[in-house]
C-alpha cells in the first residue's frame, strides 16, 4: 500500500497507463468491491451508535444525534468514494476531504451527549472514522487521524462524564477491525490496478522488441552499403580537383552502391509488409496474450497460397489491433477456415459491451474496399457484448 503526497492511499494511475486501464469492466467491480467492504465496515459502526442513540430518553437528542450521525456517515461516504476514483478532480476531492473533517467536529457536540452511556454513541461513529482513514489518506497521515480520533473519543466521554477507557476500546478495537478489513480490500485493488499496468506494459514491450528487431535487421541490412558510399564521397572530394577522370568512376561506384542499397531495402520492406497469414496469427495470439486476452487460434492443416492469405493479413492486423484499441476484452478467438476455393477468416471478442467504441473509428471499413478489388468481403457485427469481424476472399 503505497502512497505520495495528499493524494489517497488508492492506487495512482501510471501516466503510461492507458486511459481505459481503470475503467474496464474487471476494475470497476473491483472498485465496486472496494467501496461494498468499506460500506459494510462503517454501516455496522454507524448501527451500533444508532442502537446506542435510541436509549436517549430525550426526543430532542434524538434528533441531535440523528442528524449529526446523517450528516458525517454522508461526508464519509464521499470521502470513501474519492479514495477509489483515481480521476477525480484534485479540487472535488479536497472539497471532499474538508466536508469531511468538518462534519466530523459537528458530530461530536451533537452526537457525544446522545445515549444511555455519554460519550458511547459518539465512540462507535469514531470507530467509523478509524476503519476508513485507511482508504482516505496516506499510510502517515491515516495513523494520524487513527490516534485524534482516539483522543477525541477519550476528550468527550470525559466531557460528558462517561467512561473513558469503554469509549477508547470502542474505538481503537472496532475501528482497526474495520481498518484491517478495509486494508484487505485496498490491497486487491492495488494488485489489479498493478496487474493491469503489467499486462499493458507487456503489451508495449511485445510492440518494441518488434520494433527493435526491424531497426536491427535495417540497420545490418545497409550499414555496409552506407559506410562505402560514405569513404566514396570523401574520395571523389578529394579527388575532384585532380582526378576528374577517377572523380567520375567513384561517382559512378556510388550511384550502384546507393542503386542497390535502395533495392535491397524495397525488398525487406516488401518482405515485412508481406508476412504470411500463420506469422501475423501468432503475432497478434501473442501481443493480445499479452495484454490479457485470452486468445484461441484455429488454423487450417496447410498453409493457404498467397491469393488468399495476402488479403487476410492486413483484416486480421487491423482486428486485433481493434481488440486492444478498445482495452474492454477478455477473450478472442482467430479462426481461419479454407475451402476448394474460398478462404475465410473470422475473429471474435467479447469487447463490444455498452460503452465500447463504435467500428468507425478503426481501420475496419477502409478494409472492406481493398477487400472487394481483391475479390472479397467483409461483414462487422455485434451480439450482445461480442463483436465478429468476417473475411472472406474468394480465388481469382
Amino acid at each position: 500500500m503505497t502512497a505520495t503526497g495528499t493524494r489517497p492511499a488508492g492506487p495512482a494511475r501510471n501516466p503510461a497507463t492507458p486511459a481505459h486501464a481503470l475503467s474496464t469492466p474487471g476494475m470497476r467491480r473491483t472498485r465496486l468491491c472496494v467501496l461494498a467492504g468499506a460500506t459494510i465496515g462503517v454501516a455496522a459502526c454507524v448501527l451500533l451508535a444508532a442502537l446506542e442513540m435510541r436509549r436517549e430518553p430525550d426526543p430532542r437528542w434524538t434528533v441531535s444525534g440523528s442528524v449529526g450521525s446523517l450528516v458525517l456517515v454522508v461526508a464519509l461516504a464521499g470521502a470513501l468514494y474519492r479514495s477509489v476514483m483515481p480521476r477525480l478532480a484534485a479540487t472535488t476531492g479536497r472539497w471532499l476531504l474538508v466536508g469531511c473533517a468538518t462534519a466530523t467536529v459537528l458530530s461530536v457536540p451533537l452526537v457525544g451527549p446522545v445515549g444511555g452511556t455519554p460519550g458511547r454513541s459518539w465512540a462507535f461513529l469514531g470507530a467509523a472514522l478509524v476503519g476508513a482513514a485507511p482508504l482516505l489518506l496516506p499510510v502517515r497521515y491515516a495513523a494520524t487521524l487513527m490516534a485524534a480520533t482516539a483522543l477525541v473519543s477519550a476528550a468527550t466521554a470525559w466531557w460528558l462524564g462517561g467512561p473513558v477507557g469503554d469509549a477508547v476500546t470502542i474505538t481503537v478495537v472496532l475501528g482497526l477491525s474495520v481498518a484491517v478489513w478495509n486494508v484487505l480490500h485496498l490491497w486487491f485493488w492495488t494488485f489489479r490496478a498493478q496487474a493491469g499496468e503489467g499486462r499493458d506494459a507487456l503489451a508495449r514491450l511485445a510492440a518494441a522488441e518488434e520494433r527493435l528487431r526491424c531497426a536491427g535487421d535495417v540497420y545490418a541490412l545497409l550499414v555496409n552499403e552506407l559506410s562505402a558510399i560514405v569513404l566514396k564521397a570523401e574520395l571523389a572530394s578529394r579527388l575532384a580537383l585532380v582526378d576528374g577522370e577517377r572523380t567520375r568512376k567513384e561517382a559512378t561506384e556510388m550511384r550502384a552502391l546507393a542503386a542497390a542499397a535502395l533495392a535491397r531495402m524495397r525488398e525487406a520492406v516488401h518482405g515485412y509488409r508481406s508476412v504470411g497469414l500463420r506469422e501475423q496469427t501468432d503475432t497478434v495470439a501473442r501481443v493480445l496474450g499479452a495484454s490479457g486476452v485470452r486468445c484461441t487460434v484455429t488454423l487450417p492443416g496447410q498453409d493457404l497460397p498467397p491469393a488468399l492469405a495476402e488479403p487476410l493479413v492486413s483484416v486480421l492486423r487491423e482486428a486485433g489491433t481493434h481488440v486492444l484499441r478498445h482495452g474492454r476484452a477478455r477473450w478472442c478467438t482467430v479462426e481461419i477456415a479454407r475451402t476448394a476455393s474460398t478462404a475465410r477468416l473470422t475473429v471474435v471478442n467479447d469487447g463490444a459491451g455498452d460503452g465500447a467504441p463504435g467500428i468507425d473509428g478503426s481501420g475496419l471499413p477502409g478494409l472492406a474496399d481493398r477487400l472487394r478489388d481483391a475479390g472479397g468481403t467483409l461483414r462487422t457485427w455485434r451480439e450482445g457484448d461480442t463483436f465478429t469481424v468476417e473475411a472472406t476472399v474468394h480465388a481469382q
